[in-house]
């Protein structure tokens, strides 16, 4: 759908980050950007709370500190986008770049606090502020490391990362973890719930237009939550108790530093940068139509790190630029950096007000349910698709099926790290980081191509060779 821009201003000063659009449009456009990654962003936060074990109940004395780490998953994508959007020093791109909490991590994060409760979470907060720290020193080598990421390996992690989610979506759908076992888990009541926000999800996403279509999932979510609520799911008794203000707490989770929770972040720094690096170059070859320079990658490498580290003192999650956003731009043909900063203020405003974060909370598990299974499968469809631009020689499939039988093996059957010592267990249950790292090395180290005769069994004798 063509979107008239004319009152906003001249083509030239549409694709210039530096140009502010009247506030009656940028104030408007600001908002669109909030609602396209709003869901996304607060869903890793009440999964790993869920993980951990202080998530949905609200009777729960730990219930709060679900509502905080929303709180915070708001409050630091707005400052973030702000290191971006204007920045300081090196820091920042100076672009229209929305942050939001990372998909990414949630692989890495739930084996680390799985089952063990608010305490756990001081070593999430070690290896996230470590983390932080070494993504922004990544920054001034960012151009230099692309080269150990092509295609076949960022599509190869996407993908693990969306194989490995797509679990916690139909458990949500189902009734969440805590009713595993129990009557209720995978009832007809649950599923009904889950397949509302699914369907009107998908109708709005294909049969709606611009910014409506953008946001199908929050559409879809909210469509859940009145059905929900008509069944008597919905509680609203933590929004009754919950604060109208409240400045966020240094070392709110405190910090504990291990060996597993530092490697596992700074190895999947590499992957964030990198993913960063891609929705740079897209923000201005969509919007502005040129390459990004290497100050703008730089900047926004640093700017990824950064945040990520602040967000950790003060108990939230990683953070990266979000993709959907990337898209939004493209949309509306907007370049303005101004028009995100707005954005940002509004996800300041909102993660100091803990009142937002418990009526976020108030969305009953199986509702999410049904916006997550569509969200992860559309990770899984992403590295599908980045996967499509690999050249399929007999070496990269090697790559790719030794990397994912490995990674997605260890990833679906733990118990066979039985003996491995403890933080080594914690990386490779994970899955995704054996699999990157297995692509990454032998993308490195192998020929550009096989020898004909040493891919005859892998491949079946399907070549026509006579496979001896």
């Amino acid at each position: 759908m063509a979107i008239d821009n004319s009152s906003m201003g001249t083509p030239e000063q549409l694709r210039d980050p530096n140009y502010t659009p009247p506030m009656a449009s940028a104030v408007p456009l600001g908002i669109q950007h909030v609602l396209a990654m709003f869901v996304s962003n607060v869903t890793p936060a009440i999964i790993i709370a869920g993980a951990a074990g202080f998530g949905f109940g609200s009777n729960s004395a730990d219930f709060p500190n679900l509502i905080y780490m929303i709180q915070m998953s708001m409050l630091f994508a707005g400052v973030a986008t702000l290191f971006q959007t204007i920045g300081f020093g090196p820091v920042g791109a100076r672009l229209p770049i929305v942050q939001g909490t990372s998909f990414a991590f949630i692989p890495i994060m739930i084996p680390l606090v799985a089952g063990k409760g608010v305490d756990a979470m001081a070593i999430l907060m070690g290896g996230i502020i470590v983390g932080g720290i070494f993504h922004a020193c990544l920054a001034p080598f960012i151009g230099r490391i692309r080269f150990a990421l092509p295609p076949l390996v960022t599509g190869l992690v996407v993908l693990m990362i969306g194989l490995a989610l797509v679990k916690v979506g139909i458990q949500y759908a189902a009734g969440g973890v805590p009713a595993i076992g129990k009557p209720e888990f995978g009832s007809l009541e649950n599923w009904s719930v889950a397949l509302v926000v699914i369907v009107v999800t998908l109708g709005v996403k294909f049969y709606a237009r611009g910014i409506i279509s953008v946001s199908a999932v929050l559409i879809g979510i909210v469509a859940g939550y009145i059905v929900a609520y008509f069944m008597g799911m919905v509680s609203f008794v933590n929004v009754d108790r919950a604060a109208v203000f409240a400045l966020p707490n240094p070392m709110h989770f405190g910090v504990e530093f291990t060996a597993g929770a530092i490697v596992g972040f700074c190895l999947m720094s590499f992957v964030s940068a990198i993913e960063t690096v891609g929705d740079v170059s897209g923000i201005t070859k969509g919007g502005a139509g040129r390459d990004a320079t290497t100050e703008e990658l730089k900047g926004a490498t640093f700017a990824d790190g950064i945040g990520t580290f602040i967000a950790g003192f003060f108990g939230g999650l990683p953070n990266t630029s979000f993709s959907q956003n990337v898209g939004l731009i493209a949309l509306t043909g907007v370049m303005s950096r101004h028009v995100v900063t707005i954005g940002a203020i509004f996800l300041i405003v909102a993660g100091l007000v803990p009142k937002v974060g418990a009526v976020i909370s108030s969305v009953p598990i199986v509702v999410l349910g049904g916006g997550v299974i569509v969200m992860f499968g559309m990770v899984v469809a992403a590295g599908i698709s980045m996967l499509a631009d690999v050249k399929w020689n007999r070496r990269n499939m090697v790559i790719f099926a030794i990397s994912i039988s490995l990674g997605l093996g260890l990833q679906l059957v733990p118990g066979a790290l039985q003996h491995v010592p403890g933080t080594a267990k914690v990386l490779l249950s994970s899955g995704l980081l054996p699999a990157a790292f297995l692509a990454i090395v032998l993308n490195l180290i192998l020929p550009d191509e096989l020898p004909e005769e040493s891919t005859d069994e892998i491949s079946g004798g399907h070549s026509g060779q006579s496979g001896s």
